[in-house]
């Protein structure tokens, strides 16, 4: 029989094998909870259940053994996806754009012009975020540091760079999807005429 608390206490002091104990016990529930959220993308709901337990076993001081851990697991995995998520919208409206008028073969100077204005604008978007917003998402996107780095050099914690990573992409997301529709209608005029 599992004695779930046993291997939480253990954990909270740093014990391996209660964590290899308790990854055995709940990747698999884990594992179809966040397959279901991912829509079916088997790779994703690995990746997601890889990261989950790898920051269960960095904040291992903080669990608490007397709340039900699978709960605990599910929200630290789906805040975690959601996160991903939203770290994947401003990949993919570039992606999108670069894959329909961005041609590699094709470097003409009306690509160029197109895509030096998409970078201009998110600059733009950019100095508008609040000060510290804008300094976490420089530093996401442009240094290309992770959520730790970031929170170990500005001293805040990762939940707080989460947050603020969140409200700036959705800032991002909102203003890019205007713009993207705008440069959209300019390059089929262009191309009409």
């Amino acid at each position: 029989m599992y004695n779930e608390e046993s291997d939480l206490i253990l954990l909270q002091k740093g014990s391996a094998e209660a964590f290899e104990r308790i990854f055995h016990q709940y990747s698999g529930k884990l594992y179809h909870f966040v397959l279901k959220l991912a829509g079916g993308n088997r790779y994703l709901a690995e990746e997601m259940v890889q990261r989950t337990f790898i920051k269960i076993w960095e904040g291992h001081t903080a669990i608490n053994p007397q709340k039900t851990f699978i709960s605990y697991l599910c929200t630290v995995a789906k805040n975690m996806l959601l996160n991903e998520f939203e770290h994947q919208t401003i990949e993919y409206l570039y992606q999108e754009y670069a894959l329909q008028y961005l041609n590699a073969t094709d470097n003409s100077t009306e690509h160029e012009v197109n895509r030096n204005l998409l970078e201009e604008y998110i600059d733009k978007l950019t100095e508008k975020l609040p000060p510290a917003r804008r300094r976490i998402f420089i530093m996401s996107r442009k240094e290309m540091l992770s959520n730790k780095e970031i929170a170990e050099k500005l001293q805040i914690s990762e939940s707080t760079i989460q947050t603020q990573l969140s409200k700036a992409l959705a800032f991002m997301r909102e203003n890019l999807t205007q713009y993207y529709d705008t440069i959209l209608l300019l390059l089929i005029y262009n191309g009409v005429n």
